[in-house]
């Protein structure tokens, strides 16, 4: 299938929109139109893990973290992020990355940590704003269900764990077509009075072009009012970090064995004990020190997460216990994760898991 196929799927789930400022989501080396058989994944893109794209004939890397986090201003080969660019540009190998925006969604991977961790009724820790819109439009009454559901199937009015949400008032809507309009009611040139219905719903603004199209296409009139709304409201499904709890409660001792046993961890830089019983967790795939206080605020009696510095250890004040595991342990069941995603869609396409361990950091133990 071609590249554009994979990637507007793998983007529908979690929408470039959705990463932070710093990231460099997306398609970085490749065409769109490329024609692909077979996907290598890795958490990381290496020069080891062009060689092994090109030993298996893999036409794309889908890669968690980006190899280009800001520009380049030279290619000489001086750099592995350079000699990664070159080898793959060189063997007409495609590179995309799933990063931050794969980090903020609820079946993202601090969804999968909170899977290995076992975790229940886990929800976003941080939920972003500034990501959802309001549309209100005025349809007649005959065809108000007609559009409600037509905006409902093109992905608005959902609400947290409510879908189908709207707000309906009826009003009296005017208009006079010029001499060569073709009304859906009234004539051209006479002012015309329709009981109309305001349908007022709520939608993410990366769908904004299919939800107006959705619109356009179930509506009555030759011309269409409607009015978009900035919101600053949270979008409850969307953020960083996330919470869970334990199906049981346990000690703190017992726990660092979960995490160490689950995660794979080879060692857990942590915090003091709290000495009271282990019951919410916060987690966050990558560094998370700034999620720290939204940790607190939410109750959490654990933070599992990465690359804490040494005094940022002393900001958990004995309020909760900071677990460390390190980054690539953190994250590194993503490259499950985006196997299971896309073979759910693309059950015939070969999607082979990296054979390399990418983890730059090594343990003496």
């Amino acid at each position: 299938m071609k590249l554009s196929l994979l990637t507007a799927y793998l983007e529908s789930l979690a929408p470039l929109n959705y990463q932070e400022d710093y990231d460099n989501s997306g398609l970085i080396v490749g065409h769109p139109d490329k024609e692909v058989h077979q996907a290598l994944l890795s958490l990381d893109c290496t020069e080891a893990v062009v060689d092994e794209a090109i030993e298996k004939q893999c036409e794309v890397i889908i890669s968690h973290h980006p190899i280009v986090f800001r520009g380049l201003k030279r290619f000489n080969g001086k750099t592995y992020v350079e000699r990664v660019v070159e080898k793959a540009i060189k063997n007409n190998i495609a590179i995309y990355a799933i990063h931050t925006n794969l980090d903020n969604v609820t079946d993202g991977v601090n969804a999968r940590i909170c899977e290995m961790l076992e975790l229940k009724n886990c929800r976003i820790l941080s939920p972003k704003s500034g990501l959802l819109k309001k549309l209100v439009t005025y349809v007649p009454e005959a065809k108000a269900e007609q559009v409600r559901n037509a905006l409902f199937h093109a992905g608005a009015g959902n609400i947290g764990d409510y879908s189908e949400c709207s707000f309906n008032a009826e009003g009296t809507g005017t208009f006079k077509g010029g001499e060569d309009t073709n009304p859906y009611v009234g004539e051209p040139g006479k002012r015309h009075y329709e009981n109309e219905i305001r349908i007022e719903t709520v939608y993410p603004a990366a769908m904004e072009s299919k939800l107006l199209m959705a619109l356009f296409l179930a509506h009555p009139y030759e011309e269409v009012a409607y009015d978009l709304y900035n919101l600053t409201n949270q979008h409850q499904q969307v953020g960083s970090g996330m919470i869970g709890e334990l199906e049981e409660e346990m000690s703190g001792e017992e726990f660092l064995f979960v995490i160490k046993q689950s995660m794979d961890a080879k060692v857990i830089r942590h915090t003091a004990l709290t000495g009271k019983p282990v019951k919410r967790v916060a987690v966050c795939g990558g560094a998370g020190s700034f999620l720290l206080k939204h940790a607190i605020s939410a109750g959490a009696d654990f933070f599992v997460t990465a690359d804490y510095k040494y005094h940022e250890f002393f900001d958990a004040e004995g309020k909760l216990v900071i677990a460390d595991i390190g980054h690539f342990e953190s994250e590194q069941f993503t490259v499950q994760l985006l196997y299971d995603i896309i073979q759910k869609k693309f059950a015939n396409f070969a999607v082979r898991l990296t054979e390399i361990n990418t983890n730059p950091v090594k343990y003496f133990i």
